[in-house]
């Protein structure tokens, strides 16, 4: 059987590359497959969300066979939806632009891999990293902006928490709490402390703050509450009282 335009030797790993094979098969799959064709962005964000936690796993289990195929199943997920663009009016980008968007983002962050700066230290790194990528995002009118909000609570709440503390959009008392206390009452180390413990202390510390979130989480369970909704409802109110700061902060004084 003949294969279509633009199949030849690459399907089949000849001349061309396995991720031009790969991209080629896609197109196969959609041309021929009635399930792949009933497909939309949305109909697979459930399956790339479903196998980005799979490489998840296999990172977390240290099984490298496990990562390769995940990792391919990621790549298949990406492939699918740049098809599906090409496919589509209004849309119009292919896996090539997929690919040329994230090699020029790789290339504007590291400018001092493919530019002229100079980040011989981690410190040095982030600073050039950071203003590459504030120069990127200069529009935004919010620190917060750009947080996906589909993250789960935990992911989201440090995430929010982060880009406010360091943007010092963190309003006063927006916790509940005396700044400096943690969730149990206790005095919060130092970054420069925590940063000079071990990595066995680290982990010690680390493993006994996932037996207190467990143990929240088994006390929302007994009386009838979902921990997830109550942590997503906390980091949306922090993150209206956020946005409500930078907007007093923005305002011209009378």
């Amino acid at each position: 059987m003949t294969e279509p335009d633009g199949i030849d030797g690459l399907a089949l790993g000849g001349s061309g590359t396995e991720i031009e094979a790969l991209v080629a098969d896609m197109a196969l799959v959609l041309d021929r497959c009635v399930w792949s064709q009933t497909m939309t962005h949305a109909s697979l964000v459930t399956y790339l969300v479903e196998e980005s936690y799979e490489l998840v796993d296999a990172i977390e289990s240290e099984d490298a066979e496990a990562m390769l195929e995940e990792l391919g199943d990621v790549l298949w997920q990406i492939v699918f939806h740049a098809e599906i663009a090409a496919r589509t009016d209004g849309e119009g980008f292919d896996f090539d632009d997929v690919a040329r968007v994230a090699r020029e983002k790789a290339e504007r962050r590291h400018p001092h891999v493919f530019g002229g700066e100079s980040a011989p230290t981690l410190d040095d790194v982030f600073r050039v990293w950071s203003a590459a990528k504030a120069q990127e995002k200069k529009d935004r009118t919010s620190a917060l902006d750009g947080i996906p909000s589909q993250l789960p609570a935990l992911a989201l709440a440090d995430k929010v928490l982060g880009r406010a503390a360091r943007a010092g959009a963190l309003p006063p008392g927006a916790l509940g709490r005396e700044p400096g206390v943690d969730a149990v009452g206790r005095d919060e180390e130092s970054a420069e402390q925590s940063e000079d413990r071990n990595t066995d202390a680290v982990a010690a510390d680390e493993a006994a703050l996932g037996d207190e979130l467990l143990a929240i989480v088994a006390d929302a369970r007994r009386r009838g509450l979902d921990a997830e909704r109550a942590l997503r409802g906390a980091v949306h109110r922090l993150s209206d009282r956020v946005r409500d700061a930078e907007r007093e902060e923005r305002r011209p004084s009378s």
